[in-house]
């Protein structure tokens, strides 16, 4: 007869507690309320962070990303983030021990969150925290872990600048996603000709000024049309003239209709 294994541990929701697992994919399931934040923090572990409902905004040092539902972001180890929910979030967090096997990349990215890996990261979260990596729990493990890898990586990151002059100016145009100055109306605020700050857009952020404000602008206005507000009023609050402009630009950046968005809530 075969011996038993010893009784299970019940699911924690404190992450500490999915650090130092023997098993090489831990998996959490936790609620937050609308409006939650929390602080700066890191994990010995990769972490793939999903929301089964809401949005969450995360950002680093270095840049701010978005992950609505059916999508999900991979954070390596010891990578300091901090997180806000949009909206009621069902959040459901992968630790990942990436020693073990060959594991996912350990990039920082958003990833599309497929059907398949969706109802895998549902029935591990169904499995003990001490499942057997031999049976049931362990090949699912091993399924997430390949579905990860394979996943397809989403735009939905905004660097943010190291210059202070760049700081200036983009801590401003995130206050007012509206705003439509010009790059050499932004000059003055700056304290930068209009060529430098190009300069520095393209060589401290990677994209143009005019990319990088299209990209917070449809960052903020995922979130507003998952609330539930009308195309016309995100448009407008989003430096738009009008709301066919707002949707075919929207399209062309995220994919998707802006209509769609709101089946993210």
């Amino acid at each position: 007869m075969a011996a038993r294994r010893p009784h299970s541990k019940s699911h924690s929701t404190d992450p500490d507690d999915y650090q130092h697992l023997s098993q090489s994919i831990g998996a959490m399931s936790k609620h937050f309320t609308d409006g939650f934040e929390t602080p700066l923090h890191h994990h010995a572990r990769d972490q793939l962070l999903h929301a089964a409902s809401g949005i969450m905004r995360l950002h680093t040092e270095l840049q701010a990303w978005i992950v609505p539902r059916d999508s999900a972001v991979y954070i390596p180890a010891g990578t300091p983030h901090a997180v806000s929910m949009h909206g009621a979030v069902e959040m459901r967090t992968l630790y990942i021990d990436t020693s073990v096997g060959e594991g996912p990349p350990r990039d920082f990215r958003v990833v599309a969150v497929s059907k398949l890996l969706r109802e895998l990261i549902l029935a591990l979260g169904e499995e003990p925290m001490d499942y057997d990596p031999m049976g049931r729990g362990g090949l699912i493990a091993q399924m997430i872990a390949l579905e990860i890898g394979r996943a397809r990586e989403l735009t939905l990151n905004v660097p943010l600048p190291k210059d202070p002059r760049l700081q200036r100016l983009c801590a401003e145009l995130l206050a007012d996603l509206s705003d439509r100055r010009t790059l050499e109306a932004w000059a003055e605020v700056a304290g930068a000709s209009a060529r430098t700050l190009a300069r520095l857009f393209k060589h401290d952020l990677g994209m143009s000024f005019n990319q990088w404000r299209r990209r917070i602008r449809f960052h903020g206005a995922l979130e507003a049309l998952s609330r539930g507000e009308t195309i016309a009023t995100v448009a407008h609050s989003h430096g738009y003239r009008s709301a066919s402009a707002f949707s075919a630009a929207y399209r062309k950046e995220m994919g998707i209709a802006p209509s769609k968005a709101a089946d993210l809530r």
